[in-house]
């Protein structure tokens, strides 16, 4: 077997790393695997082009983003903040893992597309999850609103990654159902999405505790903040007593 055209991954892994532009990285690993594959270039690049013109439905949801940017403008961000601080009982480990569950019931049905960093994550999202950790210290740092951003983005990523692949005609199903075929292998598609229901239930467990502990890791700090103010707070107010009392 030719593992050569497997050089595609070590490109894409490469040009990631040193943050180059996706669209060249993944073009660039596309022409280095059908070249050490054997194939003219004339026929790497008709490839390319094929599979752009059949995918190339995939670019719709550029439309959704002038709508989102009008929406971010007319305040959606700062609207969905206030909605979140006014619900006392909604926490930032509840909100994510409901959204986590949301996500991943929608990908199993096929709805990949409803949901997504552009058009939930970043204008609803993100300020829904900064607002809940307001709620534990209104005083975050900038790395821990860019953390509590970051979780939220993961949550997408979990909740689509685990639940397409519990959908029938998801691609990643059907390509292990050819792979399968082309080595004698019959496989039913039901079978494989069957197979894939626990290791979607593991990844929503497994993502659920870390929203928790998260929560968690920042209710113990600002407890050590409250802590520390607390002291600096009575140190002030034995020093100011001293100084009143203190024999001339």
């Amino acid at each position: 077997m030719n593992y050569w055209p497997l050089l595609g991954i070590a490109v894409v892994v490469f040009g990631f790393s040193l943050g180059l532009n996706p669209a060249l990285v993944v073009v660039a690993a596309g022409i280095a695997s059908g070249l050490v594959a054997g194939l003219p270039i004339p026929d790497v690049l008709a490839l390319l082009g094929s599979s752009f013109v059949s995918n190339r439905t995939l670019l719709l949801f550029i439309l959704t983003l002038p709508t989102i940017g009008l929406l971010e403008r007319a305040g959606l961000r700062k609207h969905a903040h206030a909605w979140v601080a006014r619900m006392q009982n909604l926490t930032l480990a509840r909100l994510l893992v409901a959204y986590l569950a949301l996500r991943q019931a929608l990908s199993m049905l096929g709805l990949i597309d409803l949901a997504g960093h552009a058009q939930t994550v970043r204008p609803l999202l993100a300020p829904m999850a900064e607002a809940a950790a307001d709620k534990i210290d209104p005083a975050l740092s900038a790395d821990q609103r860019d953390q509590v951003k970051a979780l939220a983005a993961a949550t997408d990523n979990v909740g689509r990654f685990f639940g397409e692949d519990v959908f029938l005609a998801f691609g990643g199903v059907l390509l292990i159902q050819g792979f399968y075929a082309q080595h004698g292998i019959d496989l039913d598609p039901r079978t494989i999405a069957i197979w894939a229901l626990p290791t979607a239930i593991t990844a929503f467990v497994i993502h659920a505790l870390r929203l928790f502990l998260y929560q968690h890791r920042l209710q113990r700090m600002q407890k050590s903040k409250e802590v520390e103010q607390n002291k600096e707070t009575d140190k002030n107010v034995l020093s100011q007593f001293e100084n009143k009392y203190r024999s001339p």
